[in-house]
């Protein structure tokens, strides 16, 4: 028996969840993983976040709790122990958007209004005091992994057209944004009303965002295509509702490339450091999002920097990046 494992026996031991089955998920990429524990027709979900990997717990109670206050679809925590990085939650149900819409394409309206409607409610939370703000100056950061993984290169003048962008066209974080907002995050829970139909996981690393951040999350999702229809109705549908006060096209496809840029590193990095190969069949869509977003005509010169600095992850530059 692994020493993880057996840090769990001990953390469900003399519970009623200690006998339960327990069925590995897909896990994400981090060095979190899940387990679906199950008994005479009774789930819950177990998380497994190795603090020797750099996982805390404490972010995401904080936030799971922030978030059932205010009523929203947030797993409870059950048991919890921070120092070995155990929590167990209970189960907000087994179809996430991204199996619903295989299952069954036409709801793709549906689902996503209800979700953007989650984010107009998220707009209307007073954010924890203690979490991180995507100031301009810390967008610009993010974006530095592009060149440590991805470039190999310098991409300081990148990084400064970044924060320049930034500072014209989303300076202000002001809202709550669960930071990883897209299909395979969000559970449909169709037998719900309202805000309760999403269930919400994968929040840890929230921090306060300009409005929209999270928006352009769900509609740029680097795992699969949304449709355009989907992309201007939730556009237009959110910009009749939000706080935002900045031109909200240009926000939000400012607020996109600084986001699709990072992941690009990021994905570069787990493939060329982490052995995880099967991130670059992302990469060719996550540039695709930055190509379209790019077209905004007031950001000429970001798109000019990028194009100047960071190369098109072709075939042969995924195939270099695993090697």
């Amino acid at each position: 028996m692994s020493e993880r494992a057996a840090l769990i026996d001990d953390f469900l031991s003399d519970t009623v969840w200690q006998n339960w089955s327990r069925t590995p998920l897909a896990g994400d990429a981090s060095a979190r993983r899940y387990y679906r524990l199950t008994s005479n027709g009774q789930s819950t979900i177990l998380m497994d976040a190795p603090p020797q990997n750099g996982e805390e717990t404490g972010p995401f109670v904080q936030i799971a709790l922030v978030l059932r206050a205010a009523g929203f679809a947030a797993p409870d925590v059950l048991l919890h122990d921070a120092k070995n990085g155990l929590l167990l939650l209970s189960d907000l149900g087994t179809v996430d958007y991204a199996q619903r819409l295989r299952q069954a394409a036409d709801d793709e309206t549906t689902l996503y209004q209800a979700a953007t409607t989650v984010l107009l409610k998220l707009e209307q939370l007073t954010p924890p005091p203690n979490l991180k703000h995507l100031t301009p100056a810390i967008g610009a950061q993010m974006v530095e992994i592009v060149g440590t993984h991805y470039t190999h290169t310098a991409i300081d003048a990148l990084c400064t057209e970044v924060k320049q962008s930034l500072e014209e066209f989303a300076p202000e974080p002001t809202v709550l944004a669960l930071r990883d907002y897209h299909a395979e995050n969000l559970i449909w829970r169709a037998d719900k009303t309202g805000i309760d139909q999403v269930g919400l996981l994968d929040f840890q690393d929230a921090f306060v965002a300009p409005p929209g951040y999270d928006l352009v999350s769900l509609l740029r999702d680097a795992r699969r295509d949304v449709s355009p229809a989907i992309v201007e109705d939730m556009i237009t549908y959110f910009g009749a509702h939000t706080k935002a006060t900045t031109p909200l096209r240009t926000s939000l496809a400012c607020l996109a490339v600084q986001r699709n840029l990072r992941i690009l590193g990021v994905f570069a990095r787990l493939v060329s450091t982490l052995n995880k190969p099967r991130y670059t069949a992302f990469m060719p869509r996550v540039w695709a999002h930055i190509m379209a977003d790019l077209q905004d005509p007031e950001l000429a010169t970001l798109r000019q920097a990028v194009m100047d600095l960071v190369p098109e992850p072709t075939a042969s530059r995924l195939a270099g990046l695993a090697t």
